[in-house]
């Protein structure tokens, strides 16, 4: 339930405060003889005194309520077009345990990095069909391309180390199993987005040779190197990232290489590649209200119409 008015719950402060009025102001009291002497009688009447008031001031709060209009909304979303189809190949060969990223202070590794990153990609674009590749001696599909976003979340969440193996990096069947995954798919867009730390020294499949298949069907590749860059006296060592060999892959397939050396580098990369591609869903909203004011209004001018009627007849209060 939400309110269309919230703001008229304002009114509620000299509601509450009603009962107040007449020790604030010193109205309405009538000035009389000392009763001090008058033996106190007690009666129904007297016992129930107090009802007229706090019937209207329950009365006013429903009419407050009522005035806010409370109403049941429902949202019902449906998409007109569809969105992109993207792949995720993530490495996760042994060399993705190195702790060179952090969160705050705590040193982080990049296969933990990466998964986080990506899940928060994924949960930014619910209308585009989002699958995992994850490659290492061998590279496999890990999840299918779908729309249960969740599910992919939560999968890719447990996704470790090693899980293609660990002793190799086959980018080129990574390209090529990502592309398989998205060549019979009917969409507006179709991208693969490869994330590594390393070069390609493993599968029977060259990363130049997928790249231009990938780019014969319409596909295109984003690469993403990760990992520290770390000065030596001979320059920067980079941990054996092919990064000539990615830009060359990205390249052939229209799209871009992309270097992340730490979590916010990489987080902006996701970001950039976001706004790149946008989404060309073509969603509408249908909005539902259901008005509920009427089951505090009608209670409230009861409750009024009650009050009303006792203090002018066997509640009335005075001469």
């Amino acid at each position: 339930m939400e309110f269309a008015h919230p703001w008229v719950f304002l009114l509620l402060i000299p509601v509450v405060l009603l009962p107040l009025q007449r020790r604030l102001t010193g109205r309405n009291a009538l000035a009389v003889g000392s009763l001090s002497e008058r033996e106190r009688r007690w009666s129904l009447r007297l016992l129930l005194a107090w009802l007229p008031g706090v019937l209207r001031l329950a009365a006013l709060m429903l009419v407050v309520i009522a005035l806010a209009r409370p109403r049941v909304t429902r949202r019902d979303v449906m998409v007109e077009s569809e969105g992109l189809d993207i792949v995720l190949a993530v490495d996760t060969s042994g060399s993705m345990r190195a702790d060179d990223f952090s969160k705050g202070l705590t040193p982080v590794n990049r296969l933990q990095v990466a998964k986080g990153v990506m899940q928060e990609f994924i949960q930014q674009r619910p209308h585009d069909r989002i699958g995992v590749v994850v490659f290492g001696e061998e590279a496999f599909t890990h999840v299918p391309l779908t729309l249960d976003h969740d599910t992919l979340v939560d999968i890719l969440d447990h996704v470790e180390i090693g899980v293609a193996g660990a002793q190799g990096t086959a980018i080129g069947s990574a390209i090529a199993v990502s592309a398989k995954r998205l060549k019979d798919l009917d969409a507006p867009s179709r991208l693969i987005i490869l994330l590594t730390d390393g070069r390609n020294n493993a599968g029977v499949i060259s990363p130049v040779d997928a790249a231009q298949a990938a780019a014969a069907l319409d596909i295109k590749v984003y690469t993403v190197g990760v990992g520290a860059q770390r000065p030596t006296p001979f320059g920067i060592l980079s941990d054996g990232l092919d990064e000539g060999g990615l830009t060359y892959i990205a390249d052939i397939a229209g799209g871009k290489f992309f270097r992340a050396n730490s979590a916010d580098s990489l987080q902006q990369i996701f970001e950039t590649i976001d706004e790149l591609e946008p989404s060309p869903a073509e969603v509408i909203q249908l909005v539902d209200h259901e008005e509920r004011f009427r089951q505090f209004l009608v209670p409230g001018v009861a409750l009024m119409a009650l009050q009303l009627l006792l203090s002018g007849t066997w509640l009335r209060r005075g001469p």
